[in-house]
């Protein structure tokens, strides 16, 4: 393109007194083959970009001085060194900071170089048009590194939203192994005591505590095979989603936990507030287990035979709340070691963590502590989307 228009500029244009540029070799045939061969280098040089920017703009640059020797001028035109600056910008958004840094110097040394041939031969040199082509120069590669940089941060951003989304992904399947697992567990661990106490009197009753503890011990197992296959098996596109693990357990499976619980020697009351209408999966699951996560900590350390869980589905919130009347608050008040309350008060239980980072991920909240009358209260208000009330 400059080439094009250096040949332009040679003619008088319709309103000019005289052509804008004149040159004594450019109508030669000498100037025209030069003129000729400086657009053959500058399209080897463009096409050689890629594979070596270096040497492409070597040539390039050995275009725009052959192309100046035909003007009969005191510098390298700016029209001459388009392609150059260009060819920086390339450089410079595409390549490391060193090879960007080493193209400008290389273009800037070329300026200085044509200027100090000029005045080894006596000649004229146009030093103030010179330092203005210059300047396009390292303009082309402040704007060509500033797109670099953007394009690294870019890309660190992506790789930060990977890494983070890989922890989170994590964290989910802790919370979820955590809450299937200790809620299992809890059970295993009241029906084997029970059953140890009476194996000697009442046999038959010891063998039912056994087989729920058999059939405790089977779903756990079921549901962490469950989990392994979903951990093994990728889905192209879904890498970072928040689908659950198991997406069958939710609201609806509530009263079955609690009949199971209750077999298993602690009574849970279930009470359903307001209209049952559906609510999206991520609320559904995370209702569940954080009901499964409070009644196993009434198992496990609540001490007490009875708890009581409300359900509320309110017009844009689902509320639950998990009330125990153990001696819970009371042990951590004094300092007791093992209880809910204790757990509530330093914050370090996994379940209430876990609990906690559900409610947090949906934008609700969320409250664990004593009852001032005894026992312990856990509380999770969790928004609904406007769509599905």
């Amino acid at each position: 393109m400059g080439s094009a228009l250096t040949f332009l500029f040679r003619f008088r244009l319709p309103g000019e007194a005289q052509p804008a540029q004149q040159g004594v070799l450019f109508f030669r045939w000498d100037g025209l083959a030069m003129l000729a061969l400086a657009t053959v280098l500058a399209f080897a040089g463009g096409h050689r970009l890629h594979r070596s920017p270096l040497a492409g703009l070597s040539l390039i640059l050995l275009a725009a001085v052959g192309a100046s020797t035909t003007l009969s001028v005191a510098e390298i035109p700016l029209l001459q060194f388009v392609a150059a600056d260009v060819a920086v910008y390339l450089i410079a958004a595409s390549r490391p900071r060193r090879t960007g840094l080493a193209a400008l110097w290389l273009a800037l040394g070329t300026l200085a170089g044509y200027l100090l041939t000029r005045l080894a031969f006596g000649w004229v040199v146009g030093t103030s048009a010179e330092l203005t082509v210059a300047l396009t120069a390292v303009v082309a590669w402040l704007l060509g590194d500033a797109a670099h940089q953007s394009r690294r941060h870019a890309e660190q951003l992506r790789e930060r939203a990977a890494a983070q989304a890989v922890t989170a992904e994590r964290l989910r399947i802790a919370r979820e192994l955590h809450d299937m697992v200790a809620h299992s567990i809890g059970i295993i661990a009241l029906q084997s005591g029970a059953a140890r106490r009476v194996i000697a009197t009442q046999p038959e009753r010891a063998r039912g505590a056994l087989g729920e503890i058999e059939t405790a011990s089977r779903e756990t197992l079921s549901g962490l095979r469950r989990m392994l296959g979903a951990l093994r098996t990728p889905e192209p596109g879904r890498a970072k989603e928040s689908a659950p693990l198991d997406p069958g357990l939710g609201l609806a499976d509530v009263d079955r936990l609690a009949r199971t619980t209750t077999a298993a020697g602690v009574r849970v009351d279930v009470r359903w507030l307001g209209e049952l209408r559906p609510v999206p999966p991520e609320i559904d699951v995370s209702a569940y287990r954080i009901i499964q996560e409070a009644v196993t900590n009434v198992v496990r350390h609540a001490g007490t035979r009875s708890c009581r869980v409300t359900v509320d589905r309110r017009d844009d919130e689902l509320a639950i709340e998990v009330l125990d009347s153990g001696p819970g608050g009371e042990a951590a008040a004094d300092g007791g070691a093992g209880t809910a309350g204790d757990t509530a008060v330093d914050s370090t239980g996994y379940g209430l963590l876990g609990m906690r980072e559900r409610v947090g991920l949906l934008h609700g909240e969320f409250s664990a502590q004593p009852r001032p009358e005894g026992g312990f209260r856990v509380a999770a208000r969790l928004p609904v989307p406007a769509g599905v009330r």
